[in-house]
């Protein structure tokens, strides 16, 4: 089936939404609850499954929507279809700060693997599918990175990522990265986890025990602010967790605790 041909405007610069134009019966999936607002004409409706294939069964359907479920997505996707008569217009948008990746499937070899909370909407006919790492060591130590989502289409994808957006070219060079600052890559990227080398750099780095590694021809994304690193700092510095105080000061905070009988 081939992709919707949609047109789009980024808006915004720190953070961003994408506003997509829909011609009379043009079609637009994405992540349940992206939707910012959209005129008149256009209705959503949540179906099971990305609409890629029109003759796929209920329980080829079920099955798909039993692998986002394993991986904490939502078991639907929502359809935006403009039922009118004159172009109509969408909007969409993540729960975070960040930028918006427009990608052109078609110039990209017609699939790229992402992140699976970095996928916020594509046109009708993008395959959006669940890819598990095959590498024990992605499993058990890559974090972000173990679930994968795999985007299959010849139109409009859009990814969002945490922070300032960088697009590297690989020539077959190695490019090794914390496992969250992953966007997304292309076809002809390997991708992996290795384990930082030397004791004292493995402990006291501060980089975390693992790093991400791709390595090949194609392109890839990176995100500056990945949420998880976003959401772990919130959590360290929020004013009361547990009952406890959280004090910019750790020592000056510690005393005030027991001052404070806690």
């Amino acid at each position: 089936m081939r992709c919707h041909e949609i047109d789009y405007e980024i808006i915004g610069h720190s953070m961003q939404m994408v506003e997509v134009e829909l011609d009379p019966g043009e079609t637009v999936i994405a992540e349940a609850g992206a939707m910012n607002y959209m005129q008149d004409d256009i209705s959503f409706e949540a179906k099971m499954g990305d609409g890629s294939d029109v003759n796929a069964s209920f329980m080829s359907k079920v099955f798909s929507a039993g692998k986002r479920m394993i991986s904490g997505e939502s078991l639907f996707m929502t359809h935006f279809t403009n039922q009118g008569m004159q172009k109509r217009r969408v909007a969409f948008a993540a729960p975070f700060p960040g930028s918006i990746v427009p990608v052109n499937m078609a110039q990209v070899g017609e699939q790229i693997t992402c992140q699976k909370d970095s996928f916020l909407c594509a046109a009708l006919g993008t395959k959006v599918d669940i890819a598990f790492n095959r590498r024990f060591g992605s499993g058990f130590f890559g974090g972000e990175g173990f679930i994968l989502e795999r985007l299959q289409g010849d139109g409009m994808a859009f990814l969002h990522a945490g922070g300032t957006v960088i697009e590297r070219e690989l020539n077959g060079e190695t490019l090794r990265l914390d496992t969250g600052c992953v966007v997304g890559f292309t076809a002809g990227i390997e991708y992996d986890i290795e384990m930082t080398k030397g004791l004292r750099s493995m402990f006291f780095g501060g980089e975390g025990l693992f790093l991400a590694t791709l390595r090949g021809h194609g392109k890839v994304w990176i995100q500056s602010l990945p949420f998880s690193r976003l959401a772990d700092r919130v959590i360290q510095h929020a004013p009361n967790i547990g009952g406890k105080r959280q004090g910019e000061g750790s020592v000056l905070g510690g005393i005030g605790d027991m001052i404070g009988g806690d």
